[in-house]
């Protein structure tokens, strides 16, 4: 695997700042309610939502509404398309740092 492959082998959807940074969370928690992003992110609802949205669209994550009391919540997961590419980014890393 050539050194150039390494930094181009990730698209500009998961490569993202923010949108890493969701699937770093994701990754670590498992489930992440919407409002935990916005929190953790320090973004809007609607950044929120265009970030999620375009991940969705990728199939690197997926959603699943709860009731939590008497409000709808919703929750995003990694689908195994989004697991797969985060081990390799893992991966990816521990290659550029251990070189």
């Amino acid at each position: 695997m050539t050194e150039d492959f390494l930094y181009t082998q990730f698209d500009s959807i998961f490569f993202e700042k923010t949108r890493l940074s969701i699937m770093t969370l994701i990754y670590r928690e498992e489930f992440v309610s919407f409002n935990r992003l916005k929190k953790i992110t320090g973004s809007t609802d609607g950044a929120v939502y265009t970030h999620l949205q375009k991940l969705q669209e990728a199939d690197y994550i997926s959603q699943k509404k709860d009731l939590i009391g008497n409000k709808a919540q919703t929750f995003y997961f990694l689908s195994d398309t989004g697991k797969i590419l985060f081990r390799k980014y893992i991966r990816f890393l521990e290659k550029s740092i251990l070189k």
